[in-house]
């Protein structure tokens, strides 16, 4: 659980991209402390303004290539990359389209995850948080996905609220060939949109009445099952 703040890159973030937080900042981190990065080949799914995808290429990865549903966050993360001196090669897709690609040796993602009466996730901004009525919109097919993305060995570094049930998360990923464990978590008090909701989620069971702070962790999984890489 260890903080490293030179895995942290130096991003911005166009209007209507995802502004990095503490939850892009902690998986940066992990990325950094894992070593997983290093001589790999990298898939950042959800990137956003790219600073995951950033810190993969700083971490020493031989290629790193990413998706995400927003032509703004493929626009902005491609600039962030090239501003930092990295080659990332960032495209417009989901699941859909990554699974269209080679496996990899390393999947990072930073999904949306904040549970929403909106099903599914909606358009724009508010895409990037969120995440179904039970927050697992993008959670629950990345852990099914995960294993046809990976080559054998790989590794999956995904972070996360406790509002979307990460026991859910470890135990999908268990099922489809992962060992997972939470390698780092921080409590944190809402932004905006968690302190908007937080009557909302209380009534749905998601957080304790009166609850004003969220712990994100970060899951790290190696794939060790025979079926990494099927389609």
């Amino acid at each position: 659980m260890t903080t490293l703040e030179s895995g942290r890159p130096r991003v911005d973030a166009d209007p209507g991209v995802y502004t990095p937080q503490q939850d892009t900042w902690m998986l940066c981190d992990a990325v950094a402390a894992s070593g997983a990065a290093h001589g790999a080949r990298v898939l950042d799914m959800c990137t956003g303004s790219g600073a995951v995808a950033i810190a993969a290429a700083r971490a020493g990865a031989r290629e790193v290539v990413a998706f995400d549903l927003s032509p703004r966050a493929v626009e902005c993360a491609s600039r962030n990359a090239a501003a930092a001196g990295f080659d990332v090669d960032v495209r417009l897709g989901s699941f859909i389209e990554a699974l269209t690609v080679p496996p990899f040796d390393v999947l990072l993602c930073n999904p949306p995850y904040v549970p929403s009466p909106d099903t599914p996730a909606g358009t724009g901004l508010e895409r990037a948080w969120n995440a179904g009525t039970d927050g697992r919109f993008v959670l629950d097919p990345l852990c099914e996905n995960a294993h046809r993305l990976l080559n054998p060995g790989g590794v999956l570094l995904v972070v996360q609220s406790d509002c979307a049930d990460p026991a859910r998360t470890l135990t999908l990923l268990s099922e489809s060939g992962f060992a997972a464990r939470v390698v780092a978590a921080q409590r944190h008090r809402f932004g905006p949109v968690m302190a908007s909701r937080a009557p909302y989620l209380a009534a749905e069971g998601h957080i304790a009445p009166g609850a004003d702070t969220e712990k994100f962790v970060v899951i790290e999984a190696h794939l060790t099952s025979s079926n990494a890489g099927t389609q």
